[in-house]
């Protein structure tokens, strides 16, 4: 099954300048199983937005379409088919 996973541009230098990444993930995969498949192709930007232990990074929002994951099963959130999932930068200040 195919994801697309879609990059923030702070994390298109080191992914060579793309914007989209499709992945491919099996049938019953989940955000967290995209993140690993994009791990495996772009180890760098994995290491951006996972820390060491597979946790997303505090600073890190991933949505499913147009839906924090956070609000839905985290990383355990089923992904189906031609589904996009968007890695954007927490925004701060003041």
């Amino acid at each position: 099954m195919n994801v697309t996973v879609r990059l923030p541009g702070a994390l298109r230098d080191i992914a060579g300048a793309r914007a989209a990444i499709p992945v491919e993930v099996p049938a019953g995969a989940t955000v967290g199983d995209a993140l690993d498949a994009l791990g495996r192709e772009l180890p760098a930007v994995a290491r951006r937005v996972r820390d060491e232990r597979g946790a997303l990074r505090p600073h890190v929002n991933v949505f499913l379409g147009a839906t924090n994951i956070r609000d839905l099963d985290f990383l355990a959130t089923p992904v189906s088919p031609d589904v996009e999932v968007h890695i954007l930068p927490a925004v701060s200040g003041g």
